[in-house]
């Protein structure tokens, strides 16, 4: 099965993926050339940091060449499931408790980042919200223990 990513989120990893090739690599590259000007390679601690960097950024290129190639792109905005939580859906959420509200985006496991509410379809939470409609309790098993939450709002943006 192909992985699922957003429209943003693949532009976002495309985006990581140039800046590697043309800005990251070319710069380590020079850096080993100008390590090796240095003479004996063994004690350059410097020309081994560069080769460590390079392969961290190899690594990464392929990591994300292949994962664009297996990765199947959404349209989040074409999508028109109305209130119902599918992928891609930005979900407001409202703790039944406190009435604290968070906002997620169900995305990718490729794109995923807590940080921006950016949570991956196959997440405890995501499962829980997805085929849930607007105005819906779902209960959540958070790792602070269960957590109920009124669906307060679900939209699709690009």
């Amino acid at each position: 099965m192909r992985a699922p990513l957003t429209a943003k989120g693949a532009q976002r990893l495309r985006a990581e993926l140039e800046e590697l090739k043309s800005v990251k690599r070319p710069a380590v590259i020079n850096a080993i050339a100008e390590a090796r000007a240095h003479g004996d390679l063994r004690e350059n601690a410097e020309y081994h940091a560069a080769r460590e960097q390079q392969g961290f950024i190899e690594g990464r290129i392929k990591q994300l060449e292949a994962e664009l190639s297996h990765a199947q792109v959404i349209d989040v905005a074409a999508l028109k499931p109305g209130t119902r939580v599918v992928f891609g859906a930005t979900v407001d959420l409202a703790d039944a408790e406190s009435g604290e509200e968070v906002t997620y985006q169900i995305v990718g496991d490729l794109e995923a980042d807590i940080k921006q509410g950016l949570i991956a379809i196959s997440s405890p939470v995501a499962r829980a919200l997805i085929g849930k409609h607007e105005g819906d309790t779902v209960t959540i098993d958070a790792p602070a223990g269960r957590r109920e939450y009124e669906i307060v709002g679900v939209r699709y943006v690009g």
